[in-house]
């Protein structure tokens, strides 16, 4: 099994400072560095002795926790956290962010309740927990694969691995979870939790082991006698008090990422830098001796040359790696490393290979030729920077076969030369070509003068299928599937402000890390194709994925045109509306002084002053909660409530769009360029950055207002927009296929309409304004598996109210419910669910244990082949359009894709014939039982094309 150390961070730092309390350690400085480097020997020793696989240090955070707020003198009896230790915990993050070591913290929960979340999460998941920590608290946590790991006493007889056994052994008990109760009555005076008069340790012990929980003795002291009967009746309340104080919350909102957890190899100048500076001249010393080759010397210099560069390749040298030792095999594929030992990921030091830099047109043309005689090859492009326009070309790696790739190194005066003589390889639809996140790399090399045509295998979307909860990227990738850790970027650029281009590379530098990067992608390719293809994606990826890269890179590159005068025009408009309500809500609030903006003084104009709450709720630092989720449960308690939401959107939207919009236009075309990302969302809908264009508000007028902004291109052009009708509720018709929805489609009525009049009992046409809204919630919420609880706060209607609409809903819709049913009975057998087009959704937790973490297992079942059913339909829909566009030579673009919505850059000329293709492509872009609509418009900028 998959091993997960979780550490308890304070639990180890207090130890290790007390223990050195007699004779502290201190640097030059005069620090105490006791507990930092007892810390930093004991995470070596972990790692040493275990070889976790996975690894996570939580930390509490600052200020308080729930159990305050529960008991004010929680923990009141503890002094103040020693300076030396305060001094201590910066280093400590940073010992552990060069380690690559990932810290956990949530705001309001304490260390414990984060590892006892992680820990169940990841036993659910089939981890082997290991929890670090001499803290009995923990044993309640125990269960089967997850264990407690501590020191024995005395600290040199190793190490103690306390599990379920162990525990109810230990305490004559039958389930770990009695710990809690015994807490409850034995107390903790290192929390301040009190017990009960009386009860010690063995009391404790002996009244669960008779009565199995507090809750039972509770209900049976009649069975008790004398004092301990008194006084447990009379500390009832205090004793379920601290039952709930001592229990270790199971259910932070914390999320079990286990990818973010593997053990990498550390950031070694990083970690030299903390060392150097704590002045660990021991800890430096071993590391230079645990691997006589590191080639570092105590000037930082570097003292060997990496291997595998072909005599046709210049020898290079690395940065400073302190580090060397680390990426060296030592067997295995765990990908762990020992702090002063060997790691197990291979590395360009370890593994033989060819990569070879090509100088002279003689060797182009060579490379070029062989590249002509393959079925496929590899390649990756390095540049100056991400702008396609601004940015240019570095350098071309390629790769037929593993472990030989070859480096062209461009620049201005031989780029074209290059690229002419490469082009008929790169446009020869014939071969195949391979790429991490390819479509960069397409619209660089179209830049630079040519075309990428052929079947394109790009490594981050064919993981992305197989598994779209996880991390895509190729260094990520090649840990985990090839045991292979390549050359950080950083060596070659640095970070920060003395940040380089990878112009100022030297080519012998470039050549290494750009040969590798081509010769590892390739190296994943052979790795992932079989396993999509056993897993029945390929098709998927043939008909959607792959003709979509070509599809977003054009759309990229067109770009689209933004009014900055109008948006200008709305700035000034929104601040101006700005100044008005801040006026306003001070006069409300009583205050004329009120920074609007000051969740702290808001909240005491709020609360303190006007009492709008008459329990106010308070975040972890005593401060009243302004969020905007506790002031839309109170919006209509005080007409103040209502303007500060106003306020509050309409500054997003200036800050977001308003200001922000003008600044990405590229002073190259004129217009914004936002980037798709078909590689993020697990439900297979696009998403978008730098804009993100996905969540400007379409309803609200101000929302309004920024799409006016968007324009076409040139006086000859329009604006068309086409919108999926209802495309959600349609795939629910046909994959429910419940008649009653089916003929509502079928007849074309208004879906609402005709769920209101079956809900509500009425003819259609006298179903109200407010029971067409609440039937249309109910339509989309039962998409997402939405309760009565839920549908309650979205309606603002009484649970009771909800649950009967809920209840008409199923019974006038049976096939819907029958749906639901069925498709989290099939996903609790298989562990996943599908689209139409066979796009799977991993549901690891549909057969959870846990109610909570099963419901939202479920509600994805329900929702993930709607939504991605809807994405796939819309990403066929473009592909469709696009081509269509292509070949019949026409000059209108594709450039924006917004949810189920498509706007094109109409030339005006081509208005009629785009317009029906458009609608054709959308409306037969799926076959389903009912009729797919799109709906389209035409106009000067967004707004009226919409």
């Amino acid at each position: 099994m998959k091993k997960l150390f979780l550490i308890d961070a304070y639990a180890l730092i207090f130890r290790f400072y007390y223990a050195f309390i007699g004779r502290p350690m201190r640097n030059a400085d005069g620090v105490n560095t006791s507990a930092v480097f007892g810390f930093v020997r004991y995470i070596n020793e972990i790692i040493r002795r275990e070889n976790p696989h996975y690894l996570g240090v939580a930390f509490d955070p600052p200020g308080g926790n729930f159990r305050h707020e529960l008991f004010a003198d929680y923990k009141a009896n503890r002094g103040e956290t020693p300076e030396d230790i305060i001094v201590s915990v910066p280093y400590i993050k940073e010992f552990l962010e060069a380690m690559r070591i990932p810290v956990i913290e949530v705001p309001g929960y304490e260390a414990d309740d984060v590892i006892g979340t992680l820990s169940r999460e990841a036993a659910e998941a089939g981890f082997e927990v290991f929890m670090v920590t001499p803290d009995k608290d923990y044993g309640q946590l125990i269960r089967p694969n997850v264990y407690i790991y501590k020191q024995r006493k005395g600290g040199n007889e190793g190490v103690e691995i306390i599990g379920c056994e162990q525990v109810c052994e230990h305490y004559g008990i039958d389930d770990p979870k009695q710990v809690i109760d015994i807490l409850a009555l034995w107390g903790d005076a290192s929390d301040n939790i009190p017990g009960v008069p009386g009860i010690g340790e063995k009391s404790a012990v002996k009244l669960i082991c008779q009565y199995g929980t507090v809750e039972n003795l509770l209900d049976n002291t009649e069975k008790l006698s004398g004092k301990q009967r008194e006084n447990i009746e009379r500390l009832r309340e205090q004793i379920l008090l601290a039952k709930r104080l001592a229990t270790i919350e199971q259910h932070v909102p914390v999320a079990f990422e286990p990818e973010k957890m593997v053990m990498e190899s550390p950031d070694a100048d990083r970690l030299a830098e903390v060392f150097q500076e704590l002045g660990f001249r021991s800890l430096l010393q071993e590391m230079r001796q645990g691997h006589p080759d590191a080639g570092i010397l105590t000037d930082g210099k570097p003292a060997r040359p990496k291997s595998g560069v072909s005599p046709s390749a210049p020898q290079t040298t690395g940065a400073p790696n302190l580090f060397s030792a680390l990426e060296q095999t030592a067997g295995g594929s765990s990908g762990q490393a020992d702090l002063f030992g060997a790691s197990t990921y291979e590395t360009i030091d370890t593994v033989a290979h060819t990569y070879h830099i090509v100088e002279t047109q003689q060797a182009l043309e060579a490379l070029r030729d062989r590249l002509a005689a393959v079925r496929e090859f590899c390649f990756d492009t390095e540049t100056t920077g991400f702008d396609v326009f601004g940015d240019r070309l570095v350098g071309i790696s390629v790769a037929v076969e593993p472990h030989e790739a070859w480096y062209i190194p461009c620049n201005p005066e031989n780029t074209k030369r290059i690229i002419d003589t490469l082009r008929p390889v790169f446009e020869d639809e014939r071969i195949a070509k391979i790429g991490q996140n390819v479509k960069f790399d397409i619209m660089m090399l179209r830049s630079a003068g040519t075309e990428v045509r052929g079947m394109l295998y790009d490594t981050m979307i064919i993981h992305y299928l197989l598994d779209p909860e996880s991390r895509h990227g190729m260094d990520h990738l090649a840990r985990t599937l090839l045991n292979y850790s390549p050359v950080p970027i950083e060596e070659l650029i640095g970070k920060g402000v003395r940040q380089i281009t990878m112009d100022r590379v030297p080519i012998e530098k470039a050549a290494a890390y750009a040969a590798e990067d081509a010769d590892v992608t390739l190296r994943l390719q052979l790795r992932l194709w079989p396993q999509l293809q056993q897993a029945g994606l390929e098709e998927l990826y043939r008909t959607i994925e792959e003709p979509l890269i070509r599809v977003l890179a054009d759309i990229e590159m067109t770009g689209v045109k933004i009014d900055a005068e109008a948006l200008a025009a709305s700035g000034r408009e929104l601040s101006g509306q700005l100044v008005g309500l801040e006026e306003r809500i001070r006069e409300l609030c009583g205050d004329p002084s009120l920074n609007v903006n000051s969740a702290k003084q808001l909240g005491e104009a709020l609360f303190a002053r006007l009492k709008i709450d008459p329990n106010p709720r308070k975040t972890k630092t005593k401060q009243y909660r302004t969020d905007e989720e506790y002031l839309q449960m109170l919006s209509d308690r005080h007409p103040v409530v209502g303007l500060i939401l106003e306020y509050r959107g309409l500054r997003k939207l200036l800050s977001t769009y308003v200001e922000a919009l003008p600044q990405l236009i590229n002073p190259q075309t004129g217009r914004i360029h936002t980037s798709f990302n078909q590689a993020v969302t697990a439900t297979g809908r696009l998403s978008s950055t730098n804009p993100n264009l996905q969540n400007i508000p379409v309803r609200d007028e101000q929302g309004r207002e920024i799409r006016k902004a968007f324009v076409p291109s040139d006086d000859e052009h329009l604006l068309l927009s086409a919108d999926y009708s209802q495309v959600e509720l349609r795939l629910m018709a046909h994959l429910s296929g419940d008649a009653v929805m089916i003929d509502a489609f079928a007849h074309d009525a208004d879906i609402h309409t005709a769920t209101a009049a079956r809900i509500f009992g009425v003819a259609p046409a006298d179903v109200t304004r407010e029971q067409r809204r609440q039937a249309k919630t109910a339509n989309f919420g039962i998409i997402y598996g939405i309760s009565a609880f839920g549908l309650a706060q979205r309606l603002q209607i009484p649970r009771t109210e909800a649950k009967a609409i809920i209840d008409g809903y199923f019974a006038t819709f049976p096939g819907v419910k029958k749906y639901m049913e069925d498709v989290v009975s099939k996903a609790r057998e298989t562990g996943y669910v599908s689209t139409l087009f066979g796009r799977k959704r991993m549901l690891p937790d549909i057969r959870s244990g846990n109610a909570v973490v099963r419901g939202l297992a479920e509600r994805n079942a329900i929702n993930a082949p709607i939504q991605g059913g809807a994405a796939d339909i819309m990403k066929l829909a473009m592909i469709a359009v696009h081509r269509e566009l292509r070949e019949r030579g026409l000059l209108s673009r594709i450039i924006l894709q917004v949810h189920d919505e498509l706007v094109i850059d109409l030339l005006k000329s081509e208005e009629d014939e785009v317009r029906e293709l458009v609608v054709r492509c959308m409306e037969n872009a799926a076959r389903l039982k009912v009729a797919l609509i799109a709906d389209c418009g035409i106009g000067k900028n967004w707004v009226e094309a919409h």
